[in-house]
């Protein structure tokens, strides 16, 4: 693609047309891609589970998703190694939905975040990553990954509790109530499935260190609860009933059904009853869902152009995101994404296409299948401290660490907003708010830089000297809302006892509607002081806002010259010239061929 056009381009399949169809797609890349995908679809197994149990789900539900998900992505995106599935960065947004309108609002609500991001796809809004400033992602993901920790030490601890409060603080509270109530049995997995996850990688096995960390954990586990130290597993916690009436604990075995989303489980228990009113409900959800999806799905995929060198077409993935949102929740699978941490696995693992993704999701459906009697056996507190290490890695604090120490202040401040509103109240706040706290500092820093210098003394910009009680001002930056008002103020207290002045304007490359209007003002005071104006070497897009506001010279008060010399030339000849050629009758009969309009 030529360059930018991945940001326009828009077409189903992308990744895998250009990656299989447009270049050679062998027996040695197919294999590699297979090695990728059975690697990374060890790694989702567990991370699904846990993923989806932090939502407020049974863990099958991730499952599904890395399942349906993974493949219709992969199959329709733009992104060549994107791994989706369930991620980190939804389960603040998806346990809210869960715990007020259950499976089915939660799987409605995905739907529609699936329709959402169609819409902005073929609205080419995959430009959308530019406009989000770094402070802003580095904040709400740092306030995520806090509040996905702190919902954790609920099973680390192993602390008796049925349900926490909805708000942060009221969670924050209630879990240091019951903290003297911690369970040794649960801590000592925690522990022993944090130290493996963190001195695993060490050994450089090239072996994911979540997966000895999980088997030693349920080893040790099996092992204790032997003595009855009743520590929670997958089986303990979650029971699931088949279409045939049989019932069991854990995981079911069998493959995702066709289930329109509002026949789920609702918060009672029973399905949902779709209505208007009940979309109206989930619709600010489903497009905080839609807004994060973009985010993340779009930044996994810069991320990893970074890393291969190619380019991903940003509407494709858009597009291939909202199919796979739109058809995973008849099949019982939550919100999807693009996952960083699994995406970096599949490029590491040596893959080549989106084929690697796909085999992911066979693995996936394979462990399912097969080894859902040996996942029920997985303990709580092990996916609890699973879950903050993938808390600390999506937190990516050595860069807000560094941004802390080296940006200006008003980045600081953006990611602190951001960071502190995502824990307190939620992530849609926080980036409408960032967004426009950076917003308005980039515009009172753009304002800033705009000054007027008078210039009538310096002889390398005017070769001879100016008429008596005439005056030079050089404009440099942007006249736009924000700094035309404060600059053209600033000249009406700079023209008392003047005849006139130049305004040279070669370093105005913008004037707004704000801007004419203080112009426009300034012009009609100078005219009430009789005071002259000569405006000289006006850029384009000033020449042409002028020229659409039919902005006339006025006889005697205004005059426009191309540059600036001609200005002087013309000053120059009235002070040569009779008294009855004054300046006003030149610039009179000469503005009409020079006037912008």
């Amino acid at each position: 693609m030529s360059h930018r056009a991945h940001l326009f381009s828009l077409r189903i399949g992308h990744a895998l047309r250009e990656s299989c169809l447009q270049e050679p797609y062998g027996r040695r890349r197919l294999l590699r891609d297979v090695l990728a995908g059975i690697t990374v679809g060890i790694i989702a197994i567990p991370l699904a589970m846990a993923l989806a149990i932090a939502s407020g789900v049974a863990p099958q539900y991730g499952l599904y998703t890395a399942i349906i998900a993974g493949f219709v992505i992969a199959l329709t995106g733009g992104s060549r190694l994107s791994i989706s599935g369930p991620t980190a960065a939804f389960v603040v947004i998806l346990y809210p939905i869960a715990q007020q309108y259950g499976l089915g609002g939660l799987l409605l609500a995905t739907a529609l975040s699936g329709v959402l991001l169609i819409g902005m796809a073929l609205l080419r809004l995959g430009r959308l990553i530019e406009y989000i400033p770094e402070p802003v992602t580095l904040g709400f993901t740092g306030g995520i990954a806090v509040v996905i920790a702190t919902l954790q030490l609920k099973d680390f601890f192993g602390l008796s509790l049925t349900a926490l409060p909805e708000h942060y603080l009221g969670k924050v509270a209630t879990l240091a109530g019951h903290l003297p109530g911690w369970h040794w049995p649960s801590l000592l997995i925690a522990v022993l499935t944090l130290a493996m996850l963190l001195l695993w990688p060490r050994l450089k096995t090239g072996v994911p260190a979540h997966l000895p960390a999980v088997i030693l954990a349920s080893l040790a586990t099996w092992w204790l609860n032997r003595y009855g130290l009743d520590i929670d597993t997958i089986s303990s916690r979650f029971s699931y009933l088949l279409p045939d009436g049989s019932s069991g604990q854990g995981i079911p075995p069998v493959l995702p059904e066709f289930v329109w989303p509002w026949r789920q489980a609702g918060p009672e228990g029973g399905p949902l009853v779709l209505s208007w009113a009940l979309l109206r409900d989930l619709l600010p959800a489903a497009f905080a869902i839609a807004m994060l999806g973009a985010i993340e799905s779009l930044l996994c995929a810069v991320v990893l152009d970074g890393m291969t060198g190619k380019r991903h077409s940003a509407n494709s993935e858009l597009l291939g995101q909202g199919i796979g949102n739109l058809v995973t929740p008849f099949f019982g699978g939550i919100t999807a994404t693009a996952a960083i941490a699994r995406s970096a696995a599949n490029f590491k693992a040596g893959a080549e296409s989106p084929v690697a993704a796909m085999v992911h999701a066979l693995v996936v459906l394979a462990g399912l299948v097969l080894l859902a009697p040996w996942l029920a056996w997985l303990p709580m507190p092990a996916m609890a401290a699973l879950l903050m290490v993938v808390a600390w890695n999506m937190s990516e604090a050595h860069k807000a660490v560094h941004l802390l120490k080296t940006a200006p202040a008003g980045d600081i401040l953006v990611f602190l907003t951001c960071f502190s509103l995502t824990i307190v109240f939620d992530m849609v706040l926080a980036i409408t708010v960032g967004v426009l706290v950076a917003a308005v500092l980039f515009v009172r820093e753009i304002a800033e830089m705009t000054r007027v210098t008078d210039i009538s003394g310096q002889r390398r910009l005017l070769e001879s000297p100016l008429p008596a009680g005439w005056s030079v001002f050089k404009i440099n930056g942007p006249l736009f809302f924000a700094a035309a008002e404060r600059v053209f103020g600033e000249l009406a207290g700079m023209m008392q006892a003047r005849k006139g002045i130049v305004l040279y304007l070669d370093g105005v490359a913008i004037l707004d509607a704000g801007g004419l209007a203080a112009l426009t003002k300034f012009i009609e005071q100078c005219k009430r002081e009789r005071v002259r104006v000569v405006i000289a070497d006006l850029q384009y897009q000033p020449l042409k806002t002028l020229a659409r506001a039919r902005f006339q010279p006025i006889p005697g008060v205004l005059a426009f010259y191309p540059t600036l010399r001609e200005a002087l030339d013309a000053l120059g000849e009235e002070q040569k010239a009779p008294q009855e050629q004054s300046l006003p009758a030149k610039l009179s009969a000469g503005a009409p061929e020079q006037a912008p309009g």
